[in-house]
């Protein structure tokens, strides 16, 4: 059964982008700069018309979750919604921001909502930005950018929500393992939290 349309947060990327895109992982010490470029050219429209359209991002908040140096790792299974994605593993957790999901004044207000909406967390954390993801390499990279963040729980108490998904916490060694069946952002993420 396929998803009814909805408009979602996407920015131009030639508003995005001064110059060539970056590719990869970009630190950012600071997201009040990314937070205003948003704001003052956020648009609102239809996902299916924005999923081939590479002239816009989909600002997507990519939340990476750790307890006691393991990472929850989730599973996409072989009938989620998103087929480019179907049973690849992936560190992050989020999705796409609706016009009626902006209940907060930024984005880690909007990332705290993603986290609860996907995930079932009992237990306290603590989030720190990471950087934006941008890879131009596939076609859904194409499309989407990512604004990621590391949250560090004090509980292993943390399952997914939906049922096209599974996850676990996995060691730093078991991530390495599943690295080839990963999402390319996820191989992005974990890459640079090995360092």
């Amino acid at each position: 059964m396929q998803k009814p349309d909805e408009r979602i947060l996407v920015v131009a990327k030639n508003k995005l982008f001064a110059d060539v895109p970056f590719s990869g992982l970009q630190p950012l010490n600071n997201f009040d700069s990314h937070q205003n470029l948003i704001e003052q050219n956020q648009e609102f429209l239809w996902r299916s018309e924005m999923e081939t359209d590479t002239s816009y991002k989909q600002i997507i908040p990519y939340l990476v979750f750790t307890y006691d140096n393991k990472l929850f790792v989730m599973q996409r299974r072989s009938d989620a919604s998103e087929s480019r994605l179907k049973n690849k593993y992936s560190l992050g957790i989020g999705g796409h921001i609706r016009q009626e999901d902006i209940t907060g004044k930024n984005i880690f207000d909007w990332a705290q909502r993603e986290f609860d909406e996907e995930v079932d967390y009992q237990g306290t954390y603590t989030m720190k930005p990471i950087g934006l993801i941008n890879d131009d390499s596939n076609l859904v990279g194409q499309v989407h950018l990512g604004c990621a963040f590391l949250l560090t729980g004090d509980s292993p108490n943390i399952s997914v929500k939906s049922e096209l998904k599974e996850g676990t916490l996995r060691s730093i060694e078991e991530c390495e393992a599943l690295y080839e069946n990963m999402e390319t952002w996820s191989q992005i993420v974990f890459n640079y939290l090995k360092k």
